[in-house]
């Protein structure tokens, strides 16, 4: 993983690490790891997990076809003025 500092920017840079390794998971699998897990309860761990899967995409599913509402967007917080700017200019 790999991740660009610019402008000797470093927060910026460990903000976009912490996020990809969120989304990789590194944080859960740390976690996970802590402490031993009988295999009776890692069996019955990654069956909740297969059915909270199963269950988001079939939400996802009716949402798409129109049989359940779509979730309320959340409102974005108003930018302050003299707030740095996140594009580069």
């Amino acid at each position: 993983m790999q991740v660009l500092v610019r402008d000797n920017n470093v927060d910026q840079a460990l903000r976009v690490l912490k996020k990809k390794l969120q989304r990789e998971g590194v944080f859960r699998e740390m976690k996970e790891r802590r402490a031993y897990e009988k295999p009776s309860e890692k069996r019955a761990r990654e069956k909740a997990e297969a059915v909270r899967r199963t269950r988001k995409a079939a939400r996802k599913q009716a949402q798409r076809e129109g049989l359940l509402p779509k979730p309320k967007a959340k409102p974005r917080p108003e930018r302050r003025p003299g707030a740095p700017s996140t594009q580069a200019a």
